[in-house]
Parts: C-alpha cells; sequence; structure tokens
C-alpha cells in the first residue's frame, strides 16, 4: 500500500531501505531514521544457511494498520515499512522502515517503537534453515 507519506508493504521481492528513506522525505522533517534488519548467518551459536518468511493472507493489511498509527502521531511526518516474505539468503533485507520527523529524537524513538510492534504483531512466520540441516519455525504473533 502507497499512499502519500505512507507506505506499507509485504513483498516477495528485495528491499531498499535508501527507498523506503527517499518515501519519507518531507520538507519539514530535520531527521530520517531508518532501519534494515538483515538476514545473518548464525542464530543461537548455530550456522544458518537460509531463511524463509511465510506471511498470513492479513499480514498487508496488519503492516497497513501499523504504518497508519504511527504515520497518525503528531510528531511523525512520513512513514515507510516493508517486511519480506520467501526464500531469503544470508544478508538479505528481511524488513525496511524509515520514519521522518520534526527532530531527532522523535525519529529514533518512532523507527524503533515500529520495528518493536512489527516484530510483535505482523503475522509472518520465520523459518531458520541450519548448516547441518536441521530446520526450526519461529514463533509467530
Amino acid at each position: 500500500m502507497i499512499a502519500g507519506h505512507l507506505v506499507a508493504r509485504v513483498v516477495d521481492e528485495p528491499l531498499s531501505v535508501a527507498e523506503h528513506e527517499q518515501a519519507v522525505a518531507d520538507p519539514g522533517a530535520g531527521a530520517v531514521v531508518s532501519f534494515c534488519g538483515v538476514v545473518r548467518d548464525v542464530d543461537g551459536g548455530r550456522s544458518v544457511t537460509e531463511l524463509e518468511y511465510v506471511g498470513h493472507p492479513t499480514a498487508e493489511q496488519v503492516i497497513t494498520e501499523l504504518a497508519r498509527e504511527f504515520a497518525a502521531r503528531p510528531e511523525v511526518r512520513a512513514v515507510a515499512v516493508s517486511h519480506r516474505v520467501g526464500l531469503l539468503g544470508i544478508g538479505d533485507v528481511a524488513l525496511a522502515c524509515a520514519v521522518s520527523a520534526a527532530h531527532r529524537g522523535e525519529a529514533f524513538r518512532a523507527c524503533a517503537e515500529l520495528v518493536d510492534e512489527v516484530k510483535k504483531r505482523l503475522p509472518i512466520w520465520k523459518r531458520q534453515v541450519f548448516a547441518d540441516g536441521e530446520e526450526e519455525w519461529v514463533a509467530c504473533p
């Protein structure tokens, strides 16, 4: 979903944090803070070879609601947030967020809280594949 100063998507294609930063550009914003959640090669001391994210059919609706909630905050100028689904490799971006606000403290706070709420509320499951061939599904909200 893209509307004015709001971007909210669940996609099966690579994500660009720079595109999210550009989407929240606003002449009244003195700060743009972004976050990039990247697939790492280790979890709990075990070597990870790949991840797969599977989204519930309501995932797009939930991420849109989250973006709207944050965009409605008086201190926030614009919000862009996307989560990737499908098979991801090491180093791929799984979550991209950007928030603009008049001041840096407001932008940092809103972006951090947005990431936390996405992790808490977005119905997306994560399947990790380890180097030894074992798999693990990580709980979703």
